[in-house]
């Protein structure tokens, strides 16, 4: 790694920016930002924050989540989590929290102003996204996500096969995959095909 991009991991793993918004939710807890990336990574994964668990661990999609996600990417644990191969870059580094009703808080905004374009600018063997949920995809595809995440990933073909617009592979999906079963039948055969081809591809 270069000495500049071990100079803006160990910032963003330093950044406290949200320290008083955090203490103020229901978990009353501290930033901890879960930074997965190398400048050799062939995939961007990008999704929206981490849950409790990763706060905890420290390992991002280290949950039934996570497994459901490399199930459609068919790829190893291990291969997975070689930052040399994948990083994977949330909206926002931190957990935010719960709402009143227990579901997450939003990824606040100031942590994609702050430091999303310097990472990018920092990974340049790059040569697939996947966009996981409907902020990473508002955020990276403009208007082009207009009109929900169940539009944005239909229209997939779009984009393919350098980016993939990805619903959150959460349990409380489950319903949505069974609603729209072309997702594993057309898109998921072809995100896999892009996925080893951005591997191996020398």
């Amino acid at each position: 790694m270069t000495e500049r991009f071990d100079d803006l991991a160990r910032a963003v793993r330093g950044c406290r920016l949200c320290a008083e918004t955090f203490s103020a939710t229901a978990t009353a807890h501290a930033p901890r930002p879960v930074f997965w990336a190398r400048p050799g990574a062939r995939i961007l994964i990008v999704g929206q924050a981490p849950g409790a668990r990763v706060h905890e661990s420290g390992v991002p999609f280290s949950d039934p989540s996570g497994d459901r996600l490399r199930r459609w990417m068919d790829i190893a644990e291990a291969e997975f989590y070689d930052r040399d191969r994948i990083a994977i870059l949330p909206m926002a580094f931190c957990f935010p929290g719960y709402d009143a009703r227990g579901g997450d808080l939003p990824p606040p905004p100031i942590c994609a102003r702050t430091w999303r374009d310097r990472v990018f600018a920092e990974l340049p063997a790059a040569r697939l996204t996947l966009l996981v949920g409907g902020y990473a995809q508002k955020w990276h595809l403009g208007g082009a996500a207009r009109g929900g995440v169940t539009r944005t990933v239909a229209g997939w073909r779009d984009h393919a096969p350098r980016l993939f617009p990805l619903p959150h592979p959460s349990w409380r999906n489950t319903a949505w995959l069974k609603k729209n079963p072309w997702f594993e039948a057309d898109l998921v055969p072809e995100l896999r095909r892009a996925v080893r081809a951005a591997l191996e591809d020398g």
